[in-house]
């Protein structure tokens, strides 16, 4: 399609385009964001609020520390492996104003997924939680790993209140299994190191790299996302001119600087990163972090400590929350903004959200190479369920056949995308890169796309094997690759299956060797090499497997069977 396609049909407020020159820079974002809203709070978690001025003058000292007090260099990569607490913004703000490139790491992922995204990103720091430094030690003498920063639940807390919660972590609910790191230094000595360092002024622009995304590989393996300064501050800036549709009274949804933004979804994921970590701080609003959102008795609690205007979501846990007896007691009356992503919605989910709430849900579409937002619902009455919306504005799509054919509207193929939010290329991998990006700055995505005559598209169906749990990708070649390793197992063969809680669930078919394999085996087996969202949901032992003459899976038969 032409760009100018969705022109007349993008809502009253929302622009077509955004203005690439605005900044040079995530950090030109953050910035001049602190000086604006200084006074105003950025970040609560756990009692704690830290205003933008908070938040400018601890990043600069982590900035501090890491120029001062290591021989990192601009382009060097660090590592941040941390759940959502107000560490993770100071890491990620701070590692940005020293010029490195932050790489960001699930905490719950297994030695196995932590060596290979440490080693192929060649990262030379990582800042992580105690809870995991036992995972820590296990994997740092196969990365490249020289600096270790820990920090710690109770570190930004006044101090008796922090030493408490710190106690409470370690003795009482013994959070932090035993581990050896001498050589690490304190998230708060590192802040005190930093403290008063001018940070170097660097040369930083739109191309260069400001963050490496692991996203599943259909090979098996993990491949790092290269996503520009350029890439983050325009989709921050598409993200922002689609809140500025106008509502009933003329004026733009989102108000700068008013808004309090419900962040339960992990900030390492791309989603929330751009939503919650940089989209929220270019218009000066408040994020409410939640560390454990499968607490649903203290998310809800933690609910009604605020008069919350948006929730960024997806459909388990909108599921989750509404099932809880506590939900409707909540006060909906400032909630104005439901967003879902990374998975479809469920069309009886966001009915039921909508009448429990008086808010509509509003679905978009994204990827990790996508920065991630491609496209958008418009918000309120004008949402469709069922769709994804509009591209978002400075963005085309257009749908292809197998041999890259454009196709017309209303017709199915691959979804291809283009913009200034479109990755500059997988890490170190040409050839992968050059599979789904064309000369012309065309991204395929691997997803099937209708788009209707006006203008709004639906996804509706995969090109690839790939396999989404509550919004994380799963890939079947990783978990097969890996289960394949074990001594008893002759073949085997992973699709994903319809799950009310999670969208879909992970099934896998094991053929055993002659000695045979027990469920309970290879249960255990699955939970000690992947992280919880792969583990199978579903295991079935059969004789064999449905396969091609040339002895390749069948997996589509499988599907059928299931």
């Amino acid at each position: 399609m032409q760009a100018d396609f969705w022109n007349d049909k993008r809502p009253a407020g929302v622009p077509n385009d955004i203005d690439l020159g605005a900044y040079q820079s995530v950090i030109e974002v953050f910035e001049r964001s602190c000086k604006k809203f200084a006074d105003r709070p950025a970040f609560s978690n756990m009692g704690v609020t830290l205003t933008y001025a908070d938040l400018e003058r601890y990043s600069a000292a982590f900035a501090g520390f890491l120029q001062s007090q290591t021989d990192l260099v601009p382009g060097d990569r660090i590592a941040v492996q941390m759940p959502n607490v107000l560490h993770y913004p100071i890491a990620v703000f701070g590692a940005l104003r020293a010029g490195l490139i932050v790489v960001n790491t699930n905490p719950l992922y297994t030695a196995r997924e932590m060596r290979h995204q440490f080693k192929d990103s060649g990262a030379r720091a990582l800042v992580y939680l105690n809870m995991f430094g036992q995972k820590v030690q296990e994997v740092l003498p196969d990365t490249e790993i020289q600096y270790l920063i820990e920090a710690k639940m109770g570190d930004l807390m006044p101090t008796a209140k922090g030493w408490l919660v710190n106690t409470l972590v370690d003795k009482v609910k013994k959070m932090v299994p035993a581990y050896k790191l001498p050589q690490a230094i304190s998230f708060k000595s590192a802040l005190r190191m930093g403290r008063g360092q001018s940070i170097k002024p660097l040369k930083v622009g739109l191309d260069d790299v400001a963050v490496l995304q692991y996203t599943g590989g259909t090979t098996g393996l993990a491949k790092g996302a290269m996503l520009t300064h350029g890439n983050l501050v325009a989709n921050m800036q598409q993200a922002r001119a689609c809140l500025g549709q106008f509502g009933r009274d003329g004026q733009p949804l989102l108000r700068e600087g008013q808004e309090v933004m419900i962040a339960p979804l992990p900030l390492y994921h791309i989603y929330a990163f751009t939503a919650n970590c940089m989209c929220m701080m270019v218009t000066g609003n408040h994020n409410v972090l939640i560390t454990n959102p499968r607490d649903i008795a203290g998310f809800i609690k933690e609910l009604k400590n605020w008069r919350f205007s948006a929730l960024l979501g997806l459909n388990t846990l909108f599921v989750a929350l509404m099932d809880h007896p506590d939900f409707k007691t909540l006060d909906f009356s400032s909630l104005k903004l439901t967003n879902s992503g990374g998975t479809a919605l469920v069309k009886a989910t966001a009915e039921r959200w909508e009448k429990l709430t008086g808010c509509r849900i509003t679905e978009g579409y994204g990827l990790t190479e996508t920065s991630p937002v491609a496209c958008t619902n418009p918000y309120g009455d004008l949402s469709r369920i069922g769709t994804v919306g509009m591209p978002v504005p400075g963005t085309t799509l257009k749908v292809i056949n197998d041999e890259g054919v454009e196709q017309a509207m209303g017709e199915r193929g691959e979804l291809c995308i283009k913009g200034p939010q479109i990755m500059k290329g997988y890490w170190q991998k040409a050839e992968a890169t050059a599979e789904v990006l064309d000369a012309e700055g065309w991204f395929k995505s691997g997803d099937i796309a209708v788009i209707d005559p006006d203008g709004f598209v639906r996804i509706v169906d995969r090109k690839k094997d790939m396999i989404i749990v509550s919004g994380f990708n799963v890939y079947p070649n990783e978990i097969e690759d890996v289960v394949m390793a074990h001594p008893k197992v002759a073949n085997c063969a992973v699709i994903g299956v319809p799950d009310e809680r999670s969208g879909e669930a992970v099934k896998l078919f094991v053929v055993a060797r002659e000695a045979g394999v027990s469920l309970e085996e290879l249960k255990a087996y699955c939970k000690e090499n992947f992280t919880a969202y792969k583990v199978p949901k579903h295991i079935v032992l059969r004789d064999s497997l449905p396969m091609t003459p040339v002895g390749k899976i069948l997996r589509r038969e499988l599907r059928d069977i299931a």
